[in-house]
């Protein structure tokens, strides 16, 4: 069995502690070219990004993609809406899921998929209280002590 090797380019690690992922989905981005070169270079944020669905569509917003000089397209705004590309039925299962049970879609990760595809990696998630976070990090606490 061939073992999948991701290139991670960006991670939003407050996401884990922030929220209590309980399914993730892996959804293509659709970008312009120079969007492209800028994601590739690892020029992208997503730790004040957040994702919305607005008309049977799920959008990336607040992601800032620096756009290099070379690349030729200065009028890209570098932290536009962007659409993300993901199945009806995924599309479905998480409108349900924000709809019915007050969970919040979070992004994870950007990463090149195995076929070279800029991929990105949202959660369904329920947002943790302060006392969940303060009991998160006594368990990692005591998990480093221990091992």
């Amino acid at each position: 069995m061939k073992k999948n090797k991701l290139n991670i380019l960006a991670k939003n690690k407050k996401a884990n502690f922030d929220y209590d992922i309980k399914e993730t989905f892996e959804a293509g981005i659709q970008l312009l070219g120079g969007e492209v070169k800028g994601i590739k270079a690892k020029k992208i944020s997503i730790k004040e990004s957040f994702i919305s669905l607005t008309k049977g569509q799920v959008i990336l917003k607040g992601s800032h993609v620096t756009i290099p000089e070379y690349a030729n397209q200065s009028y890209i705004s570098q932290t536009r809406d962007r659409i993300l590309l993901l199945n009806k039925r995924e599309i479905e299962k998480i409108r349900k899921e924000v709809g019915q049970n007050g969970m919040t879609i979070v992004p994870l990760k950007v990463y090149i998929s195995d076929r070279g595809l800029i991929k990105l990696e949202i959660a369904l998630a329920k947002g943790r209280k302060l006392y969940d976070k303060r009991e998160v990090l006594k368990s990692r606490d005591i998990e480093r002590r221990g091992a």
